[in-house]
């Protein structure tokens, strides 16, 4: 059986959403077993034991949020060298741009020497006051589908050997 891990930050709402959908979906799939993480209780061993990744950060201050960054942080090292060629994919939830997050996540799963397997989207929630950034978000049902789209494919993948 392989197994699918999904890491994740949220502050408002908004990426927990995505996260969650894209869980949902890869529990569909009967050979894989599907881990749900905040990012703050994911460990090294946590990334061992998985066969494929995705990735789940808001845009904070144009880079992937501090949580997020916590995690590859203590992480990155342990890693370095024990899962190059795993497959991953990685969501951006971002008021406006969200270009810079997805950048930043990237260049780390690069250096891991992971494989993208999916484009990464960026769900864009417009905001852009300070009300508005603050607030909780409701991702809306089409970006919803894209990210079951992203969990079912990445656990469909995994399960038939395809990355």
């Amino acid at each position: 059986m392989k197994n699918l891990l999904i890491v994740y930050y949220s502050y408002t709402g908004g990426t927990r959403q995505m996260a969650e959908a894209a869980a949902k979906a890869a529990r569909g799939e009967q050979d894989i077993t599907t881990r749900l993480l905040r990012a703050e209780d994911c460990d090294p061993a946590d990334m061992l034991d998985a066969d494929g990744y995705i990735f789940a950060t808001p845009e904070n201050l144009a880079a992937i949020a501090g949580v997020m960054k916590a995690f590859f942080d203590r992480c990155y090292y342990p890693l370095l060298g024990q899962i190059e060629g795993r497959p991953y994919a990685a969501m951006i939830c971002a008021g406006s741009d969200g270009d810079n997050a997805r950048k930043q996540l990237e260049r780390i799963a690069t250096g891991w020497r992971l494989k993208k397997v999916i484009d990464t989207p960026i769900i864009c929630t417009h905001a852009q006051t300070e009300e508005a950034i603050l607030a909780p978000k409701t991702i809306d049902d089409a970006d919803t589908a894209h990210c079951s789209e992203i969990g079912a494919t990445l656990a469909a993948g995994l399960a038939m050997g395809v990355f």
